[in-house]
């Protein structure tokens, strides 16, 4: 977990709007509140789900790499890299914020990152995208590709 252990504090992004906030290591279970807009901040290491705006806000303004997960509820594959997904998050916790979108509720999101088939995952730094994967693997390669490309 990156983090500043002499501070107590982990990076995390507000899925409002986007801002990168310090969060106390200390207050976990608590309710934290993003310096810029007053959302509650997520807890180091959560998978996110946010709205669209705040999809589009992480992408734009976080300092941390977002990674995305373009799913479907009905689709098997989404299903089995959920828990790799989460693993992934909690490990990667202050280094990345992990996010997913799903395809049925956010279509136009899909379709404006070319979003063709699910599992997909995109991976976005500072409003450019950093990397893209299409289907299901295993966690091992799945950890060394996000890792390749933030």
């Amino acid at each position: 977990m990156a983090d500043d252990r002499a501070n107590g504090k982990v990076k995390v992004s507000c899925a409002a709007c986007g801002a990168t906030n310090n969060f106390p290591l200390e207050a976990r279970g608590k309710t934290v509140l993003c310096g810029r807009c007053k959302a509650r901040l997520p807890e180091p290491g959560e998978v996110l789900e946010p709205g669209p705006d705040g999809i589009l806000n992480l992408f734009h303004a976080s300092s941390l790499p977002v990674l995305a997960d373009f799913y479907s509820t009905t689709c098997g594959p989404c299903h089995m890299m959920h828990p790799i997904l989460e693993r992934l998050a909690a490990r990667r916790a202050g280094e990345i914020v992990v996010i997913r979108i799903n395809v049925e509720h956010h279509p136009e999101l899909a379709r404006q990152f070319g979003v063709q088939g699910v599992p997909t995952f995109v991976i976005v730094n500072k409003g450019a995208e950093r990397g893209r994967s299409v289907g299901a693997m295993d966690e091992s390669s799945f950890a060394l590709w996000a890792a390749s490309r933030t």
